[in-house]
Parts: C-alpha cells; sequence; structure tokens
C-alpha cells in the first residue's frame, strides 16, 4: 500500500475520531446542565465501572463471578434509566453514545489484528481520486452532449444512447451491468463515460478512470518490479465502477492481453461494474483479443454502438 496514501488515510480516521469523542463530550456536558437528574445517573455509573476495576484487581484467587454479575445488571439498570429519562425530555435514547463513523473499528482503522473494511474502502477511494486528477473528468457532462451533431438515423440512435447512460449513472448501484461503448473515433464515446463518472462520483461512489494504456502500463510495472506489488492491479479489481478508455489502443503483448481479460472476468465474477470504450467492432475485438474476452462481453455487457460522423472534425470545421 503507498505510504502517503497510507498516512492520509490515517489522518482522516484519526480526525473522525476526535471528532466523535468532541461531540460526544459536548452533548455530555449539554445533558449535565440541562438535565442534571442524568448527571447523578451518570455518576453512577462511573462509581460502579471503578468498583468493578477494584473487584477484579482484589479479587485473585477467589470467586467474584457473582458480584460482577450484581454489578453487571445494577449498571444496565441505570443505562437504562438513563436512557429513559433522555427520551422522556424529548432527546433520542442513544444520545450520549460515542457516534463513531464506523461502529466497527471505532475509527481506528483496524478490526482485530486486521485492517477495518472502512479502511481498506478509503484507502481505495483515495488512491482512485489521485488516480482521476489526470482524467478532465470535470470537463464532461450530460448537459453538454449536442446531440446536433448527429443526423437522421444516427440521431435517433445517439438520442437513445444518450437517455440510457443519463439513467444508467442516475440509478448506478456497484450491481449495476457492465457497458461496452463501442463505435468509430470521435463519436462521444469518452464524453459520455467522462459524464457517468462525474455523477457516479457525486453519489459517493469509487470511480477509476482512465486509458486502457495507461493501467496496463501500471499494472505491468507493478508487477515486474523488485517489490512485485499488486496496489495497481487491487485497486482496478475493487473500484465501484472501472471505466477503461480506448482499450485496443495499448501494445498488443501477452501480458496486456492476458491482463484485460483477467479484469473483465474477475469484476464479472464478483458483480462489479465495468465501462469499456473502443474504437474496435465486434470483429476487431475478437481478432484483437482472446475469444473468451469477446464471449464475456458480448454475453454480460450492454453493448452500445456509437454512430455518426467524427463530432471533433465537424467543431473544427465549425470553427475555421
Amino acid at each position: 500500500m503507498n505510504s502517503e496514501i497510507f498516512d492520509k488515510a490515517q489522518a482522516i480516521l484519526t480526525n473522525r475520531r476526535n471528532r466523535a469523542e468532541s461531540e460526544n463530550e459536548a452533548r455530555i456536558e449539554e445533558i449535565n446542565r440541562k438535565l442534571p437528574q442524568i448527571r447523578e445517573v451518570n455518576d453512577v455509573l462511573f462509581n460502579t465501572g471503578k468498583e468493578l476495576i477494584s473487584i477484579i484487581s482484589n479479587g485473585k484467587g477467589q470467586d467474584i463471578s457473582g458480584k460482577i454479575e450484581q454489578l453487571k445488571q445494577y449498571n444496565l439498570g441505570a443505562q437504562a434509566m438513563s436512557r429513559k429519562i433522555l427520551s422522556e425530555h424529548g432527546y433520542p435514547e442513544d444520545y450520549l453514545d460515542m457516534h463513531y463513523t464506523c461502529p466497527v473499528c471505532c475509527d481506528r482503522g483496524y478490526n482485530g489484528s486486521k485492517y477495518c473494511d472502512c479502511f481498506k474502502a478509503l484507502c481505495g477511494k483515495l488512491a482512485a481520486d489521485e488516480l482521476n486528477k489526470s482524467s478532465q473528468l470535470k470537463l464532461s457532462d450530460f448537459d453538454s452532449f449536442d446531440l446536433t451533431y448527429y443526423s437522421g438515423e444516427n440521431y435517433g440512435i445517439m438520442k437513445n444512447i444518450l437517455e440510457f447512460t443519463k439513467q444508467y449513472a442516475m440509478t448506478f448501484t456497484p450491481d449495476s451491468k457492465s457497458i461496452l461503448m463501442f463505435g468509430q473515433t470521435g463519436l462521444g464515446k469518452t464524453h459520455l463515460s467522462l459524464a457517468i463518472a462525474n455523477v457516479v462520483l457525486s453519489k459517493g461512489y469509487s470511480v477509476i478512470y482512465d486509458s486502457a494504456i495507461n493501467i496496463l502500463r501500471s499494472i505491468e510495472k507493478e508487477h515486474f518490479s523488485y517489490e512485485h506489488s499488486s496496489e495497481m492491479i487491487d485497486l482496478v479489481m475493487e473500484t465501484d465502477l472501472l471505466i477503461l478508455d480506448d482499450m485496443g489502443t495499448e501494445y498488443e503483448t501477452p501480458f496486456y492481453n492476458a491482463t484485460v481479460y483477467n479484469i473483465i472476468n474477475t469484476r464479472l465474477n464478483c458483480g462489479r461494474p465495468s465501462i469499456i470504450s473502443t474504437n474496435l467492432d465486434f470483429a476487431g475485438i475478437s481478432r484483437r483479443y482472446d475469444k473468451r474476452v469477446m464471449s464475456r462481453i458480448v454475453s454480460m455487457y450492454s453493448c452500445l454502438e456509437f454512430k455518426g460522423n467524427d463530432v471533433r472534425l465537424q467543431k473544427r470545421k465549425n470553427n475555421t
């Protein structure tokens, strides 16, 4: 795991924990001021805790289970009384409880001797955000997709694709279906995949967006490094949404072809959606990649064929 990402995630968890404890102290002070009877109950709970520690410390070699059970029941009764008083005065019963962002690890990042799932998810999101910094995510949205550049039958096709991708983005969950966007260059595949990424990110999900060649190069570099790291491939496999742009422009090597299949197959098997854009048609994909790649895509992806004339060329002509 990248040490910078690790340290940043730890700092975020520390801030969450400090904030939760500070907010809890403020709630306790408020209730002690407004409801003095609660303070009396809390004093009972505090003294019960001290007494329990004393019994355990001084009871070596003695049967203290009866005393411990008696104090436990007394403590539970005091807690119930505290919650009842809070409720009677319009407060939530758990108002004085500690409210950590992650109740499993209490914002420490560890669940027993292992990293907590919240910590791993946070590291993944931070790493994905870092990866996406150079991907121009903010330059495309659905409103700026101009259908006037498509005519005739192509207009209807692209209007349907626009509506489909809008709906996909708005209803996205980590169980959503994968998408293949294919067709000639300059028809809006990158634009719409970026637009989807923006909406999905705004919903709080993690997204990795980059060209296939950049992602494959990063995986290759880690795979053949001295440390034989797996950080990049782990991120690619675990992110909520993976967007591989311009698949087919990477060098044709056995390692890249095997990695493409591994990514597609593993994410499908785990139920995680991917969006692939490519200038290759079905025949081109079949020639370029293992036949299993084509089989998985055709059977499991929603395939959207982009039609029309190169929009970038049209815009260039209009501006001259």
